[in-house]
């Protein structure tokens, strides 16, 4: 059994090679029963961060990988990374490690006992621990509440960026991913809803994590306005897929 841990990187030279090793570390600490690796994907990124994740992969090339893009976008890194894995398992998460990775195993561990297809961890599940901007949580909550709605689903974060899936589920909707950027997390989940997949929502413990000149790669009226017009085409798109 194989699970790819898959990291997209965006000009992130001051916390990949930190945020990396402590990834490693405690993949190695737990012991599983499993082959692992670690797939630093760098998309469109114009500092350091290439150069580094190479490095990383030649000093252990059986546990780090570096997958270099040359084109920006969330979805896009994603969506190669996992088309290009032989995984049975794939695992994303964000560089900054804003979840804590002792959820790690409530990530992972239902994907292997068969219990779930899609493990996607959320900030505003009861027991979720988290510290951000008043704005941000009161954004989310807005998104969130605004895809309910429209897309007719019962999840409390649709774009926490902490998710775990199976090889056969992410091949089985591949066809109908779309988007290249941010909106690739709510495509996942609806789409594997669509196709009758079993979801799993897990609480997590999330917190804020910014270095000074670190600054969120959403911009809010661009992305904002990119996210909720992507909801009602989803929906639109949704009536013209067959089960």
């Amino acid at each position: 059994m194989l699970i790819d841990f898959c990291l997209p990187v965006r000009n992130e030279e001051k916390i990949l090679v930190t945020n990396a090793r402590r990834l490693k570390d405690f993949l190695i600490n737990k012991n599983w029963p499993f082959t692992w690796r670690i797939i630093i994907i760098i998309n469109g990124s114009q500092d350091a961060s290439a150069e580094l994740a190479i490095k990383m992969q030649k000093e252990d090339p059986q546990r780090v990988q570096a997958l270099i893009i040359s084109d920006g976008g969330k979805g896009l890194a994603l969506k190669k990374c996992f088309s290009e894995s032989l995984a049975d398992f794939l695992v994303f998460m964000d560089i900054d490690l804003a979840v804590s990775l002792d959820n790690l195993p409530e990530l992972i561990e239902p994907l292997i006992n068969n219990q779930s297809d899609l493990v996607f961890g959320s900030r505003l599940l009861l027991g979720s621990k988290t510290e951000r901007s008043f704005y941000r949580e009161s954004s989310s909550r807005l998104y969130n509440s605004l895809s309910r709605l429209v897309l007719r689903h019962h999840f409390s974060d649709l774009q926490c960026g902490f998710k775990a899936i199976r090889r056969e589920a992410f091949n089985r909707i591949t066809p109908f991913l779309k988007d290249d950027h941010w909106f690739f997390d709510t495509e996942l989940i609806i789409l594997l809803k669509k196709f009758n997949y079993r979801l799993l929502e897990i609480p997590v413990d999330w917190q804020e994590n910014r270095y000074d000149e670190r600054t969120s790669k959403i911009r809010a009226f661009r992305d904002g306005w990119h996210f909720f017009s992507n909801i009602f085409l989803l929906k639109a798109r949704l009536r013209k897929i067959k089960d």
